[in-house]
């Protein structure tokens, strides 16, 4: 799986995928684990090789408000560099087992300086993703609860069978209640 990604926005040779993946750092999470606790300066990035993240912060009325849910083949990285502070205005839990490439952010640039095809490959990635954030965050503000469920079938339908309900609500602006009355709305159609 690695490969892929590595040949998708760079053209590595054989020989290179077999060096980098060599360096690369997997670990295995267990469920519950958390990776990033809201406060915390951020020190790592990840990518999903197994398993779903949870991204979330705890507002002023000291409620969880879900803001992503990161699976396979998905980086997380938490952009704070324009933060004075630095710290996360995040939570990272590992709601499933998880197998996750773990990159340190401190030896980053040597890494790149390493395999300067890393950087575009990273470079790259971060532009789709941006984009593809930009694009998400237009239509959910733009959109009715009902049609941010429809978007949520539509975009990640596995999404649904994998996070709790009362998750999932926060994470589309409802209640539980609310989303138990989408959810049958729309399967009544």
């Amino acid at each position: 799986m690695l490969f892929k990604y590595l040949t998708k926005y760079t053209s590595f040779s054989e020989e290179e995928q077999r060096v980098i993946a060599s360096e690369i750092r997997v670990e295995e999470y267990k469920k519950g684990t958390i990776l990033l606790w809201q406060g915390d300066v951020l020190t790592k990035c990840y990518f999903i090789l197994k398993g779903c993240i949870r991204q979330y912060a705890v507002n002023a009325l000291g409620r969880e408000v879900a803001s992503n849910f990161y699976t396979e083949e998905q980086a997380v990285v938490i952009y704070n560099e324009h933060s004075e502070s630095k710290t996360s205005k995040y939570t990272l839990t590992c709601l499933e087992d998880c197998v996750l490439v773990v990159g340190d952010l401190a030896t980053i640039n040597d890494t790149y300086n390493k395999y300067p095809g890393l950087k575009s490959m990273t470079n790259r990635m971060t532009v789709e993703i941006f984009g593809s954030v930009q694009e998400d965050f237009a239509n959910f503000i733009a959109s009715s609860p009902e049609e941010r469920f429809k978007s949520l079938l539509h975009k990640r339908p596995g999404l649904i069978d994998r996070v709790p309900q009362h998750q999932l609500a926060s994470f589309l602006g409802v209640t539980p209640e609310s989303l138990s009355r989408i959810k049958k709305w729309i399967s009544s159609l």
